[in-house]
């Protein structure tokens, strides 16, 4: 791409600010470049000034849960250029639509569509599935401009790890849904061995996260379960991943305190009883007071999630 000079010239200042120049062009491609020979072990900043999280109110456990402050004025009236419909353009990045396409998977007879982001021809450092709730599609968890932007910054975040971010459309919410979903991960396992895969699930989605859990070949495969606004399955406690040394799953679990679809009380309840009966367990618990039931999705922090699933060997 350059002509080649004498060493005089390289030395020149205008050379030097081109070659920074073309660095800084061709970076992002290599980070887009959606291969990986190994596994992420931490995330890389990403906007995290504008998507950690506010002012703790309460902690307790050791930070395991606590309760984030949240305004909706200040979190999407001033957040949002179009209030739940745009996020202003600081928050969002579409270097990742370079790597974005609508693919399609087969189980059995049925053919199914899934918007994927990154590595999603080759090896992936890393895998993030995002299930939505019912009404939902597989457009929801690839929207870079609703819900904050925050679809948008995982996407980023997982991309430029070398990992394949997946938001799939499925058949249901029980038998087939989780025969559908599992399948999908096999795939990506197959390929990418040894990668660690993340299952985020959004409202009603939490009913196959947790009927992946219970099914022994996708739990092997889960590195962390991400529960946003979702149900609790007090069937996970019999689980091999509660039982003494069973291969732990950790999970995050974020809720509004004012969500008036599900009590996040019971998610409490439920968290409670995971540290109850096996002391240490990988498991977080934020509450976003005066949250309601998108807010989730909307506002945890999906950098310092992962990060912690990967640093508690979910493996």
């Amino acid at each position: 791409m350059w002509a080649k000079s004498s060493g005089a010239a390289n030395g020149h200042p205008a050379i030097r600010r081109l070659r920074r120049i073309a660095m800084a062009l061709l970076l992002p491609g290599v980070l887009l470049a959606g291969t990986a020979s190994a596994q992420v072990s931490q995330l890389a900043p990403y906007k995290d000034d504008l998507f950690g999280y506010g002012t703790v109110l309460e902690s307790r456990d050791g930070g395991a849960f606590r309760v984030v402050d949240y305004d909706e004025m200040r979190d999407i009236n001033g957040r949002d250029e179009v209030p739940e419909r745009k996020v202003q353009g600081k928050y969002v990045s579409l270097k990742t639509k370079r790597v974005e396409d609508h693919l399609t998977y087969r189980v059995g007879d049925r053919a199914l569509k899934y918007v994927g982001a990154g590595a999603t021809k080759g090896r992936a450092s890393m895998i993030v599935i995002y299930l939505h709730g019912q009404n939902g599609t597989r457009f929801q968890g690839a929207d870079d401009w609703t819900f904050g932007g925050n679809f948008n910054r995982v996407k980023n975040l997982t991309v430029a790890a070398g990992g394949a971010y997946l938001s799939p459309d499925f058949s249901d919410f029980e038998a087939n849904g989780t025969a559908e979903i599992k399948a999908l991960m096999q795939d990506y396992a197959a390929r990418s061995p040894g990668a660690p895969i993340f299952v985020a699930c959004g409202s009603y989605g939490g009913k196959l996260c947790w009927s992946l859990a219970r099914d022994p070949e996708a739990a092997s495969m889960i590195s962390g379960l991400i529960l946003l606004g979702s149900l609790n399955d007090p069937g996970f406690l019999k689980t091999a991943a509660m039982k003494k040394g069973g291969r732990q799953i950790p999970i995050f679990i974020g809720h509004g305190s004012h969500d008036p679809i599900i009590d996040w009380k019971t998610q409490q309840a439920f968290f409670d009883q995971v540290r109850k009966k096996s002391p240490g367990y990988p498991i977080k618990f934020v509450l976003f007071q005066n949250g309601n039931h998108g807010t989730p999705i909307r506002m945890t922090d999906w950098r310092e999630t992962l990060n912690w699933m990967l640093a508690s060997g979910g493996k």
